[in-house]
């Protein structure tokens, strides 16, 4: 690994220009920070619904924990099948629902209520958009489209709330497209746009810049051929690095890692522009 400032590049790429001709963008904790503290959530709901009134024991803290950290970036459908399973695996309550879709509205709604109250302070001018978006998002992407790259938004947050909150924040209109988890069905929307990039518009691995905060975007990427930039964001400052990200993107592969958009130079200096 070697620093350019403000950036640890972990595996160079070629000398010859990779020629970027669109960028895929993580959503949550690379851009937005509106759902800011959602482990927070999650954690103590799936805890909760787990020892159903029991004693919490240290292995169960510990294993939600590892799961959450190590499924961080995967549709939310995917997490509360997990979380469906441990439910019956350890049958603290035999008449526990076992539809993870119902853990899924549960767990949105306790999150929206969050999420909601910072949109309204949006709304009512009590806080700027600056205040939810990690340093340089904004203009990394009017950068972007000065040189003409597409812009993909792809989250596995469900798709009408990434549209709803992009649009919130202003960014909604500097993406070629938007796409969250499709409503009602355990599809990765990071995967499908990926693929569609490659196989379908015939663009090369290398002509592929993709950007995110969660091991499965980047690991998505490397599969595809693509560049990885892991960044590694400190969401409660929306600068400077989050060290337990960092080395979950590292182990993820990603080309490099940043910990938000600040040095927009050294971001395009790297993938060749």
């Amino acid at each position: 690994m070697f620093t350019t400032r403000e950036i640890e590049i972990y595996e160079a790429l070629p000398g010859v220009s990779a020629d970027i001709k669109a960028v895929v963008f993580d959503f949550d904790g690379t851009i937005s920070t509106l759902r800011y503290g959602w482990e927070g959530i999650m954690e103590p709901m799936m805890m909760e619904l787990i020892v159903n009134g029991r004693p919490i024991t240290d292995e169960l803290v510990i294993e939600v924990k590892e799961y959450i950290d190590q499924s961080t970036g995967i549709q939310t459908i995917f997490q509360m099948q997990w979380l469906a399973e441990t439910v019956k695996k350890y049958n603290n309550n035999p008449r526990a629902v076992d539809d993870p879709w119902w853990y899924k509205e549960e767990y949105n709604r306790r999150l929206m209520e969050i999420v909601n109250q910072r949109i309204k302070e949006l709304e009512a001018g009590i806080k700027r958009r600056e205040d939810y978006l990690i340093k340089g998002s904004i203009e990394l992407m009017e950068e972007l489209k000065r040189h003409d790259i597409a812009i993909f938004a792809a989250s596995g947050t469900g798709h009408p709330d990434v549209v709803r909150e992009s649009t919130c924040l202003g960014v909604y209109p500097y993406f070629t497209k938007v796409a969250g988890a499709p409503v009602g069905r355990a599809d990765c929307s990071k995967e499908a746009v990926l693929r569609n990039l490659i196989e379908d518009k015939g663009l090369k691995g290398p002509e592929v810049l993709v950007i995110g905060d969660g091991k499965v975007e980047i690991m998505l990427g490397r599969e595809v051929g693509a560049v990885t930039i892991g960044i590694a964001s400190d969401e409660e400052n929306r600068q400077g690095i989050n060290e337990i990200k960092r080395k979950r993107l590292q182990k993820a592969g990603a080309h490099a890692i940043i910990g938000d958009f600040g040095n927009i130079d050294a971001i395009l200096k790297f993938v060749g522009m």
